[in-house]
């Protein structure tokens, strides 16, 4: 039998990290190396994009109602200014709660853009995955969805992409009448749906005395959750100074009942009897604030009674993300 012919490939174009796509899990990586991407390159793009960033909305205007929104509040929506202005055919921007079939976004028969906060994201930056979709959505043929994708990792956070000398000023919303431009003329479908959606939403108000405070009612009783920027061993310090010395709740008949982390805030959860609006919490919150301001500024050592509250408060925190 005669010999076979040693084999030889072809030398293929070397790629450098920078250059090298993101593919699909299985698909032959592109750098040439004839192994899948998710075994070659595709290590490094996995761990880049999944490394948690613990405060993503950090330096942007309002980070705490980017939290609040993000978190607690059913309905509400943001006008957002771009940092190079809007594009051609495109009259606005505006950031939302959540959107209808749980769409990461939407560009709308009329060219204006709808973003979702509360969706699932592939990576451990929710900036960057916002900033991503908000991207593709500019660039999307009007009256159709945008999907949810693995953001490349070296790709730009919403601090790049939007201005952030502008303020972040959210409407809470009753209901999702926002999802349409014509709610009152919707086809029964929609109607039906948006009739659903708003059953399941919790009534909310945001407060205007005091930022990133948010009344919600319940069934049993009412609640106040309050996003705090402030570093969180120091806020919780002063939150155990207040306790201690009874002067943390907002009027007779509330409570602090404990606190969340959320992106990388506190968030101080106050309950709050059936009868208690947003209206009536606004002096007492405005009050409060005053008092907390004195007590973060405090530096004495914390009493027994302040260790004490400072453990109570504690043992009921909990990690939303």
């Amino acid at each position: 039998m005669a010999k076979k012919r040693p084999q030889t490939k072809a030398e293929r174009p070397k790629l450098i990290d920078g250059e090298i796509p993101v593919v699909g899990a299985r698909e032959p990586c592109p750098c040439g190396s004839g192994r899948r991407y998710k075994a070659c390159h595709g290590r490094a793009a996995a761990h880049a994009v999944t490394e948690l960033v613990h405060r993503p909305f950090e330096g942007l205007p309002g980070e705490g109602d980017w939290v609040a929104l993000r978190e607690l509040v059913p309905a509400a929506t943001v006008e957002l200014t771009l940092k190079d202005g809007l594009p051609e055919g495109v009259p606005s921007v505006t950031l939302a709660t959540v959107l209808p079939m749980a769409w990461p976004a939407l560009r709308r028969d009329d060219g204006s853009v709808l973003i979702g906060l509360q969706n699932d994201t592939a990576s451990g930056d929710l900036s960057r995955d916002l900033a991503d979709t908000l991207l593709r959505a500019l660039q999307a043929e009007p009256g159709t969805p945008v999907q949810g994708r693995r953001a490349p990792a070296e790709g730009p956070r919403l601090q790049d992409v939007l201005d952030l000398r502008a303020p972040f000023e959210p409407v809470v919303q009753s209901g999702f009448e926002f999802w349409v431009p014509d709610a009152e003329n919707a086809t029964p479908e929609v109607t039906a749906s948006l009739e659903r959606a708003n059953a399941a939403a919790i009534p909310t108000a945001r407060l205007t005395g005091v930022d990133a405070a948010y009344w919600c009612e319940t069934p049993e009783k009412n609640h106040l959750r309050w996003v705090m920027p402030h570093p969180e061993e120091q806020l919780l310090d002063a939150l155990a100074r207040l306790h201690a010395a009874g002067r943390s709740n907002l009027g007779e008949g509330t409570r602090l009942v404990g606190s969340f982390r959320a992106h990388g805030l506190t968030v101080p959860v106050w309950d709050l009897p059936s009868g208690v609006t947003a209206d009536d919490v606004e002096k007492p919150a405005a009050e409060f604030a005053e008092r907390l301001a004195v007590a973060l500024a405090a530096t004495e050592p914390l009493t027994p009674e302040e260790r004490r509250a400072r453990g109570g408060l504690t043992n009921r925190q909990v990690t939303l993300s």
